[in-house]
């Protein structure tokens, strides 16, 4: 570099003093995800991903289908994603929407009796998208106001706060009980209040709990069937009750679904949602309005590879389900408070150990768990269900703390 010529570098900008800014970006509170650090390697398990890579039927089909089309990487993918929503559609209808009850049958699935849904599920019936971060995202557009109070638990999907903020939906927080069960009474009276929507998800996170079917039938049967009813099933596939069912009786219904979690998925950036036609369509349009190609051509071919696939799947979601019971049980046995979970997750903490403290140990010792700082849950450690040699090497950490 010529030494002769002097640096120029753009005058500091105080950002926060900018007039360009729109008025909007006062209500943002961005999404803080689960840390991602650079510094060493760790057994991460802070992030809700699932251990286990995807079927080997999915690296096939996307490696034949980059090298045998290449070209169709230079074009648009199908912007409707036809093909992926056919195959979710009839995944959904093989494994009853609860990959960890469903009975492997070669590479594919039959519902168990409790999962099986009344009726068949149709492409026209599912919106797929980039991830269910998008799905959710365009799910407050198209259903909720800034007129009107979003009923959510207090404790939930931290993205819910976020989507409020964006669209200026304001959000009515309704604490959970005090064994961390959703109340159900109150998000009910807040929704007559209100004349609103509901969101929540189930199992809820962080805590893992679940309500039944017939709970969430009842709170159906209470609310306003001309305001949207949300229930996001990120996690339902290791072992909770999916709402899917609940359809055939409240066109109002939403149930959003993800790749992330049970698929092996979360590279790949798939979410969906199964609701009625009609309120498919109007989150088509709200994607058409932001987003006419939200799924990349290989992502789609990955998920429909995954979804013929889902004997390996539930295979997965056994196994995690399987240690998650084993590693509650370590917890409980060494006198920890162990919220019930149906989740690929548990949330804990232990009489006497500060969650910070707890978090930090752990992480000396070269694995990472998540520790929210939120008023109420700060002691808590939220684990996720590892391989069983990642669970056994954080069962001898919590051992020394």
């Amino acid at each position: 570099m010529r030494s002769d010529i002097p640096l120029v570098f753009p005058a500091p900008c105080d950002y926060n003093t900018l007039t360009m800014k729109s008025k909007r970006m006062a209500q943002l509170h961005p999404y803080v995800p689960g840390e991602q650090p650079a510094d060493r390697t760790y057994i991460k398990l802070n992030a809700n991903e699932n251990p286990y890579p995807p079927s080997p039927n999915v690296i096939s089909a996307v490696s034949d289908f980059i090298k045998k089309h290449p070209e169709k990487l230079a074009l648009y993918p199908d912007p409707d994603a036809g093909n992926l929503r056919k195959a979710i559609a009839d995944m959904l209808n093989r494994t009853g929407g609860v990959l960890a009850r469903a009975v492997p049958e070669n590479e594919k699935c039959r519902p168990a009796d409790a999962d099986r849904i009344p009726f068949t599920v149709t492409p026209d019936m599912i919106y797929a998208g980039n991830g269910s971060d998008e799905v959710l995202s365009f799910v407050f557009y198209a259903f909720f106001d800034s007129d009107t109070k979003l009923v959510t638990p207090e404790f939930s999907y931290s993205f819910y706060p976020v989507y409020g903020g964006f669209y200026d939906i304001p959000l009515d927080f309704v604490k959970l009980k005090s064994d961390w069960t959703l109340d159900t009474k109150t998000m009910i009276e807040r929704e007559k209040i209100n004349n609103s929507g509901i969101i929540f998800a189930n199992p809820n996170a962080p805590t893992g709990r679940s309500l039944l079917r017939n709970e969430v039938r009842a709170m159906l049967e209470e609310t306003n069937p001309g305001r949207v009813f949300v229930v996001d099933e990120a996690y339902v596939d290791f072992g909770g009750e999916s709402c899917i069912p609940l359809l055939a009786d409240f066109p109002n219904l939403v149930v959003v679904r993800t790749f992330s979690k049970s698929f092996c998925g979360a590279g790949m950036r798939l979410g969906y949602i199964v609701a009625s036609p009609e309120l498919v369509q109007a989150v088509t349009t709200v994607k058409n309005s932001l987003n006419h190609f939200p799924i990349d051509a290989a992502s789609q071919i990955a998920g429909i590879a995954a979804c013929e696939n889902d004997a390996y799947y539930a295979e997965c979601a056994k196994k995690i389900a399987d240690e998650r019971e084993k590693f509650s049980a370590f917890l409980v046995a060494h006198n920890w408070d162990c919220i019930p979970s149906v989740t690929n997750f548990v949330f804990a903490r232990k009489a006497g150990l500060p969650g910070e403290a707890a978090y930090r140990r752990i992480k000396e010792r070269g694995i990472l768990v998540r520790r929210f700082a939120t008023k109420g849950i700060e002691d808590f450690l939220r684990v996720t269900i590892g391989t069983p040699d990642q669970m056994r090497a954080l069962c001898t950490v919590i051992e020394t703390l």
